[in-house]
């Protein structure tokens, strides 16, 4: 990591996103106090995070490999979750003491599971386990390393419903890291990119996909000659290969535009002879913005 600036405010369902070994896992090991740092400064909750302890439950933790107590059922693993959380109120729910072993069983989908041993779990459901035992100190901010790792489509989207509601309903902040960057367009309300040790990129998912261009998707049966001529006008050019979708080879161009609008490039390649069969326009992505800044920062 070299000079990492990263800001996770209250309320925020912060993703942090990057190309492998761009630095996801140690920035999160540095802010956990799972690594030491030669230079800077890191607070989590006003902690140090050699500190974070002292939090009392205000941080939960959900790794990329869960690790729980394999021999224990997924009801022991919680009820000794609330045990270590604050022994003496073990199986009492309350604003201060935060959720229960059976609430959080309920959040997430694992009360027919409750008498499984963690060991005998799919990967899946040990990930839904390990996210319930961080939520038992209904914690105020909860680091998740990918999160959506061996889940099914249906445990993704229980996932992602319970990042919504705990932020909604209980004013949980998140930092995400994941590779599955649909899913952290749909949930995220910020987004940091992480490149070769640096955050490079920063803000609202919102204001960073608006500064991307417009893209079409042009199906015809004349590529070439439509490429040709697209080429030659201001306002619009070809994706090369690399970045357009896998449509493509199926007679579709990827095009993007900076000074003219779609209606301007159907009436142009009309008036040349030019079929249009199809004039598709694609909202920017994750996908792409990581794309165009981990390219710009190569370059």
């Amino acid at each position: 990591l070299r000079g990492v600036d990263l800001q996770v405010r209250s309320g925020e369902v912060h993703g942090l996103v990057g190309l492998n070994g761009s630095g996801k896992t140690t920035t999160i090991e540095c802010v956990l106090g799972l690594q030491g740092f030669h230079s800077g400064r890191v607070s989590v909750l006003g902690f140090a995070p050699r500190r974070i302890a002292r939090a009392a439950g205000g941080v939960g933790v959900v790794f990329d490999r869960p690790s729980l107590p394999g021999n224990l059922t997924v009801g022991q693993c919680l009820r000794h979750g609330e045990l270590l959380r604050s022994p003496g109120t073990a199986g009492r729910s309350s604003e201060q003491d935060g959720f229960d072993g059976e609430t959080v069983e309920a959040m997430l989908g694992l009360r027919r599971f409750s008498k499984f041993k963690v060991r005998n779990l799919s990967l899946g459901n040990k990930r839904r386990t390990a996210i319930a035992y961080a939520l038992l100190g209904r914690p105020r901010l909860m680091v998740l390393d990918e999160p959506f790792n061996g889940l099914d489509a249906g445990g993704v989207d229980e996932v992602l419903g319970l990042i919504k509601k705990l932020r909604s309903e209980h004013a949980v902040s998140f930092l995400l890291s994941s590779h599955q960057l649909p899913y952290l367009e749909e949930v995220c309300s910020h987004l940091s990119v992480l490149h070769e040790g640096r955050v490079v990129r920063s803000g609202a998912v919102g204001e960073l996909l608006s500064s991307k261009r417009p893209r079409l998707l042009l199906h015809t049966p004349q590529t070439e000659e439509a490429r040709r001529l697209i080429e030659q006008w201001d306002g619009a050019r070809c994706l090369s290969e690399s970045g357009e979708s896998s449509e493509t080879s199926a007679g579709f161009i990827s095009v993007e535009l900076s000074g003219m609008d779609s209606a301007e490039l159907n009436a142009r390649l009309v008036q040349q002879g030019i079929k249009v069969a199809e004039l598709k326009l694609q909202q920017p992505g994750l996908s792409d913005l990581l794309r165009q800044i981990t390219g710009m920062a190569q370059t």
